[in-house]
């Protein structure tokens, strides 16, 4: 029988450059999972800073990022509990990296990914992974994988952790209804709205997955209209999305069957299409001196 996990996705709002009174709450909240038996608990990007790059105090609070992972590996171990806490900013020399952290239950880290496909007000701030594979990894909870918030536009980055065998992708997030231009707004106010939940469910079916998606909120009974997208939830295929939050902070748990995930493989066969030698979307991008794009079959 496929087994059953009790997942706890936590849509907390992150005070801005608040990291002890962020780092607190979020503890209380990952408490809150493990007393209720959740495997998983996950936080959602920008959990310790929020996203004020420009502020002075962000890069040095960025360097005491060991503090606080050291921190969360003892709590998983105390509560038996595996957790991703959201994204932690990394100073490292000058450079900034945006990492998200999979620690297993017994406290030991398990899977690291770095954030590749940045938005566009982050690339004057982080490093990307830029060419590094997304890799799938074992866990307690099968082979997972991790992407962070923009790489869900990105169905290469689901292909290829679907391809190393990930069956749950894990994606902290920090998407506001403000992530849009004046003209996108102008068409539809909720536009970043009908992004996330047009592309979620769509990104379950497609690879025959579970996503797990944690996103910021606004603070409880604050939050503001247009600003905060929240939408946190699992999606599944078949079913959608699953605890599906609104735009304020909170937790929301979901249990699943993960004989969901071979039910739909069994309907749509998409790893078994891509596990196929010769299969035709089997292809790399070559690129030249001058930067002319090549399409090697």
């Amino acid at each position: 029988m496929a087994p059953i996990y009790k997942i706890a996705v936590i849509q907390l709002y992150p005070k801005p450059l608040a990291i002890e009174a962020n780092h607190a709450k979020a503890v209380s909240y990952i408490r809150g999972a493990a007393s209720q038996d959740c495997h998983l608990a996950v936080l959602p990007e920008y959990h310790l800073t929020n996203w004020l790059p420009d502020d002075p105090k962000f890069a040095s609070l960025c360097a005491q990022y060991q503090t606080y992972l050291d921190a969360y590996c003892v709590l998983a171990a105390e509560l038996n509990i595996c957790i991703v806490p959201g994204t932690i900013v990394e100073k490292h020399g000058s450079s900034l990296l945006n990492i998200a952290t999979f620690i297993s239950n017994d406290g030991t880290i398990l899977g690291q990914y770095q954030k590749k496909n940045l938005w566009h007000p982050e690339r004057p701030h982080l490093t990307s992974s830029l060419h590094d594979p997304h890799v799938a990894f074992d866990t307690p909870l099968g082979k997972v994988g991790m992407l962070i918030c923009w790489d869900l536009a990105f169905p290469e980055a689901f292909r290829q952790l679907i391809a190393g065998g990930a069956k749950m992708i894990i994606i902290p997030t920090f998407w506001n209804l403000s992530d849009c231009t004046p003209a996108g707004l102008a068409h539809n106010p909720l536009s970043e709205k009908l992004f996330l939940e047009s592309t979620l469910v769509a990104r379950t079916f497609e690879n025959t997955c579970m996503v797990v998606f944690a996103n910021t909120g606004g603070p409880r009974g604050k939050a503001t209209k247009g600003a905060y997208a929240g939408l946190s939830q699992v999606a599944v295929p078949f079913k959608g999305a699953l605890g599906k939050m609104g735009e304020e902070e909170g937790m929301s748990l979901v249990e699943v069957d993960m004989q969901i995930l071979e039910d739909a493989e069994e309907n749509y066969k998409v790893r078994e299409d891509l596990g196929k030698e010769g299969w035709h979307y089997d292809y790399s991008l070559t690129r030249t001196a001058k930067g002319e794009g090549k399409s090697k079959l």
